[in-house]
């Protein structure tokens, strides 16, 4: 319910219980997250409010209707402190059906993969997407689009002009991902951003991966109040002994939460409780068999955290930290009613889930149909690229006929590429990919009609032996990147998802083998998330009959345009030094024969 004067009598008369609630939750065991106590009580629920807790009997009318809970314990909604939505290839609302049986009734995200494709028109059409859905989206204001250094092209470039209008929505909750090169480099629009968040008093959200030391506490002078970027324990305690909330980050590609838990199991057990959780980016397949954010309480346990300190991480840790807890993370009067009906704390499997107060999901799926909305033209996948040839994806040098060493950005896990020097062929001017040296060719090209920006540089980790694969989604300026060892390939695969409005696709000898088209902004899917999960194994296992040994050779291929990821990637205008903030030139020598 809004804050209005009225509503606020409304609100006061219903937790007195002058005015009946509309349901009450009986019979079951309330865990406590604000006191880490366990004990039998009931809830009262008003419209989408809890009214009050413990003995309800005084708040029941005729027309009141009542949730049994008997035998089962009754917990907050979970909350998942820092996602792109986006990456799982599903829409907010297809999305919301995948993570809402699991128990995850609000996310906190900046939505900025829309942003990037659609602008702020797009924007306002997924918040409104939002409020017709039973998951709850806390946004931040990016603090900057896009994120890269040296800036690639997006269609909106998210500013401190833009900042003072969106920072006085009331969906506004802060500045997101404040990245530590945006800060530590004195970026002007990022600086500019914090400056009105500061009037405005919202809280800066984080990214700083592996930043100790000066680094660390320069970005911290910033006033960043939470990071969810942490590679070992060590990292989370420097970070937490300095005041930081640690958002603890278990990924579709990234399981870091058995190392950075240590913090708490191994150094010092009072750092739990602030301590929270996140998923990042997730692949619907994940969710549909693992669970969300119940996943990760259940993780902790298994790592040897009580359970109530697990669900504290799960639920009232994350409102904190994202300072939303007078709304979520607990069960009290007040805060809204997002409760979930689990069979017991130890095991943690989640039988119903009430979100603003209606019960939305019950064994494992929605209690009704959710449609998604009809998507305006902002939000269509159109990629506004000339079509290619085979020779946009052919690297030319001065030499006829040689050799080239070359740098190629060698993958070692989603987030880590490292230099790679490699000597290849060089025959008519072009330096040749090497699938028995594991060395393709990878290209970015802009899609937004903005400039017709293409570039094109040498990876190697994915072990193609033949083909191409493409994706227009591709965090975080989700141009459309193309990766193989094939140049006819590489154009057939960029062309097709050029001519079908985005998707990913896998191409070899000629022919397409496989397309997973995402029509809402080239970068998302209105389909249920059961067949969008099946698509993607199959767009997976297709990948691989390429050569591919990665578990999701797709998601590594479109986090490479992230320049946050040391130490190399590559964007739109080219490859890019992740140390040095600089574009390179892949080709270090020619030695003409």
């Amino acid at each position: 319910m809004d804050k209005t004067l009225e509503n606020l009598k409304e609100l006061i008369r219903a937790g007195r219980g002058t005015i009946p609630a509309e349901k009450v939750i009986r019979g079951g065991k309330l865990v406590n997250v604000m006191t880490s106590e366990i004990y039998p009580a009931d809830v009262a629920i008003y419209k989408d409010t809890i009214v009050a807790v413990g003995d309800v009997s005084d708040y029941i009318g005729p027309d009141t209707q009542t949730i049994d809970a008997a035998g089962r314990y009754m917990v907050p909604g979970l909350i998942d402190g820092h996602i792109h939505s986006e990456c799982s290839k599903l829409s907010i609302t297809s999305f919301a059906k995948a993570v809402v049986p699991c128990g995850t009734t609000s996310m906190v995200s900046g939505l900025d993969e829309y942003i990037s494709v659609a602008g702020i028109e797009g924007l306002q059409e997924v918040l409104a997407e939002v409020k017709a859905g039973p998951l709850k989206v806390f946004w931040g204001a990016p603090h900057k689009t896009p994120y890269t250094f040296p800036t690639s092209t997006v269609s909106c470039n998210f500013n401190p002009q833009i900042h003072e209008q969106v920072q006085k929505w009331p969906e506004c909750f802060g500045v997101w991902e404040t990245v530590r090169e945006s800060v530590t480099e004195e970026d002007e629009n990022t600086l500019g951003a914090i400056a009105l968040a500061f009037e405005n008093r919202l809280p800066i959200f984080g990214c700083a991966p592996m930043a100790r030391g000066k680094e660390l506490n320069a970005y911290l002078c910033a006033g960043v109040r939470l990071d969810h970027e942490s590679y070992d324990h060590t990292e989370v305690v420097e970070k937490m002994r300095k005041g930081i909330h640690m958002v603890i980050r278990e990924s579709s590609v990234t399981h870091f939460l058995a190392e950075n838990i240590r913090a708490v199991t191994e150094v010092n057990p009072a750092l739990a409780r602030r301590v929270s959780f996140c998923t990042d980016d997730v692949t619907p397949s994940d969710v549909l068999e693992k669970g969300h954010v119940d996943h990760l309480v259940r993780l902790a346990i298994q790592a040897g955290v009580d359970p109530m300190t697990a669900i504290q991480m799960g639920t009232i840790n994350s409102a904190e930290a994202y300072r939303i807890d007078d709304k979520v993370g607990s069960i009290s009067p007040g805060r809204i009613a997002d409760i979930l009906l689990i069979d017991s704390p130890e095991s943690f499997r989640v039988q119903a889930v009430i979100s603003g107060g209606q019960l939305v999901a019950q064994s494992g799926g929605l209690t009704y149909e959710l449609k998604a909305p009809a998507r305006s033209a902002a939000l269509s996948g159109r990629l506004k690229c000339k079509m290619t040839v085979p020779e946009d994806f052919q690297y030319k040098v001065s030499i006829e006929r040689g050799a080239a060493k070359v740098l190629s950005m060698d993958v070692k896990g989603p987030f880590v590429r490292k230099r790679r020097d490699v000597s290849l062929k060089v025959e008519n001017h072009v330096v040749l990919p090497d699938t028995e040296q594991d060395v393709a060719m990878v290209s970015v090209l802009e899609r937004f009609g903005v400039n017709g920006n293409r570039s094109l540089a040498f990876c190697s980790g994915w072990k193609l032996k033949r083909g191409a694969m493409a994706s227009s989604a591709a965090p975080d300026d989700n141009n459309l990147i193309v990766m193989g060892v094939d140049a006819n390939d590489m154009s057939i695969a960029a062309n097709y998802l050029i001519t079908h409005g985005g998707g990913q696709v896998v191409v070899a000898d000629g022919e397409v083998l496989d397309f997973l088209p995402l029509p809402v902004g080239g970068i998302a899917s209105d389909e249920e998330p059961a067949k969008v999960a099946v698509r993607e194994k199959e767009l997976n296992v297709c990948a691989k009959t390429l050569g591919c040994t990665l578990s999701e050779p797709l998601m590594y291929m479109f986090f490479l345009p992230i320049t946050a990821i040391p130490d190399y990637a590559i964007t739109d205008v080219g490859p890019v030094d992740c140390v040095n903030l600089t574009t390179f030139d892949p080709v270090l020598e020619l030695r003409e024969s």
